[in-house]
């Protein structure tokens, strides 16, 4: 057992270390480092800025014109990261924020109306609800395999977590010897410096967008429609929303935690908060093994229980190093959950609405995280302090054992590597696909068993699948004359599909054959969307008329 430990552990390093030698991966992952520092920097001196400005009402103005444009826009802000390059939107979003922070550092200077500072802090919020989930949905496209997604994401997960500490110390550190003004001015450049370390990041080749009729509307929202019709997709986001308004609730708990069950005063909520922090970067570490893991559905429902837990025992066992410790173990399980929870997203979405469902998981995020908060201060009132933690972290492992057998059948769908994956990268046509499509495509393969002597497809029939021999022999004829016999990871059915016309060749089971099937719709969607695996269809094409009838090869 410790044997397997450690090679997992191996396996799971080596695959950590491949995000910083995929030099795409590389550009996203330091950006994110800049730009998650500016965000917080930005986000210190803004509420600064509003405090001098309105006092404790402005802030609390400004944290809501933060969070109202996610919720409103982001279903179309989203939309351009499915119909456009996502690097490209990233690049385009970070130079904007650079712009709306410059906008704010000018008004700021120039003692412009405050209004003026806070519709720029608006333009930021819908911004940033429109840079995660475009980020997110095109890490699969840079990644090489699952394994490196995994460990993209926990990279960009540990970065957060850092920059949820640095920022805003920098931040108090840059206000103390200068101002708001000022401060703007330089997260401004490094929202810059950071769109230009974009600038060179090359995404794999994607499928075409699918744009659902309706107009804009529904094209917006179509990834409401996918997650309504999707019920993996609803458990998952439904845990994940669970969590984030556990996560809302315990904001405030925190507070009332630290100024009356504890007596830590002011400073102490800053101890606690810091705890919780502290136990994301440990695990950070820990999450190194999910990088591999065949059952990352699992592991989410383990963090949803580490997260609930605790709580559970600090509202039974109120003391300040035991609370600590707990908060710790909270932030250690919240590290997992974003971890499994966004890989399987990731995993299970078609890529041509994957920024559009990133964007549904954002805005659950942004209203439970304020729906925890408004029912924390309801639940104090009711049961006591002691109680909203317990009642706020006995939620998550009910559910997590609720969902536990829903979360064992998505392992056996989506969470492991797929068997066929390897047999699809053997097939030419293929073997250009991002990772992310590939996996896709096995979940549409269909088994077809077939008896020796059984007609598969006639020349001059009509074209509706293409077939992977998985195991056994075929016989392809031509004008009833024997052309050549396929074996195990031999493809045929092509032809018809991607030139629309009638089947060239007679295939028939030379012995039991077990064949792998795509569909029309599937196989044309997924080839003729990329560049380069087009390409290497024409050539298989080519040269599969060349050894059929050369007479035809140049149809």
């Amino acid at each position: 057992m410790l044997r397997a430990l450690r090679e997992r552990l191996a396996e799971s390093r080596q695959a950590f270390s491949s995000v910083f030698t995929n030099p795409n991966l590389r550009r996203v992952e330091l950006s994110w480092a800049g730009t998650v520092c500016a965000y917080w920097i930005f986000i210190v001196a803004l509420s600064l800025y509003a405090y001098e400005q309105g006092g404790a009402s402005a802030v609390g103005l400004v944290g809501l014109l933060r969070v109202l444009p996610s919720l409103i826009a982001t279903p179309f802000g989203t939309l351009l990261g499915d119909r456009f390059p996502r690097e490209r939107v990233i690049v385009a979003i970070n130079v904007a924020r650079s712009v709306t922070i410059a906008g704010a550092a000018v008004a700021a200077f120039a003692g412009a109306p405050a209004g003026v500072v806070y519709a720029l802090a608006g333009l930021m919020g819908l911004l940033q609800s429109t840079f995660r989930p475009t980020q997110a949905a095109l890490l699969p496209l840079l990644a090489r395999s699952p394994d490196e997604l995994t460990a993209a994401n926990l990279v960009l997960t540990t970065i957060e977590s850092v920059g949820v500490f640095a920022g805003p110390a920098i931040g108090g550190l840059l206000l103390a010897v200068t101002g708001t003004d000022t401060v703007f001015a330089i997260t401004g450049v490094v929202f810059l410096l950071a769109a230009l370390l974009l600038v060179g990041v090359r995404a794999g080749p994607r499928s075409a967008p699918k744009y659902v009729e309706g107009g804009l509307l529904r094209q917006a929202f179509a990834g409401f429609g996918t997650v309504l019709h999707d019920a993996r997709l609803r458990l998952i986001i439904g845990l994940y929303g669970t969590q984030t308004l556990a996560a809302g609730a315990l904001n405030v708990l925190i507070v009332v935690l630290a100024l009356q069950v504890l007596d830590l005063g002011k400073s102490g909520i800053g101890f606690l908060n810091s705890a919780v922090g502290i136990g994301g970067l440990i695990g950070g570490l820990g999450a190194l093994t999910l990088i591999g893991r065949p059952r990352l559905a699992s592991a989410f429902g383990l963090g949803l229980a580490l997260v609930g837990l605790p709580l559970v025992i600090l509202a039974l066992v109120p003391h300040t190093a035991t609370a600590l410790v707990l908060l710790g173990i909270v932030g250690l399980g919240t590290t997992v959950v974003d971890v499994a929870g966004l890989t399987l997203l990731q995993r299970a979405v078609p890529d041509e609405v994957l920024t559009r469902v990133m964007g549904v998981v954002q805005t659950v995020f942004v209203g439970t995280l304020g729906l925890g908060a408004i029912l924390a201060p309801v639940l104090i009132a009711g049961i006591g302090a002691r109680g909203a933690l317990a009642v706020t972290g006995g939620l998550l492992p009910v559910l997590a054992l609720l969902a536990r057998r829903p979360l064992r059948r998505l392992d056996e769908t989506i969470a492991r590597e797929p068997g066929n994956l390897e047999l699809l990268r053997s097939i030419p046509i293929f073997r250009p696909l991002p990772p992310s499509t590939l996996e896709q495509l096995t979940h549409e393969l269909q088994p077809l068993h077939l008896p020796a002597g059984r007609e598969i497809i006639r020349q001059g029939g009509h074209g509706d699948r293409f077939y992977i021999v998985a195991a056994g022999e075929v016989d392809v004829r031509v004008d009833e004359q024997r052309s050549r016999t396929l074996h195990a990871g031999d493809f045929f059915g092509e032809i018809a599909l991607l030139r629309d016309v009638p089947r060239t060749a007679t295939v028939t089971a030379l012995t039991d054959v077990d064949l792998l099937t795509l569909e029309r719709d599937e196989f044309i969607t997924a080839v003729t969307g990329h560049p380069e695996s087009a390409e290497a269809a024409h050539a298989a094409i080519a040269n599969r008329l060349a050894s059929l009838r050369p007479d035809v090869a140049s149809i």
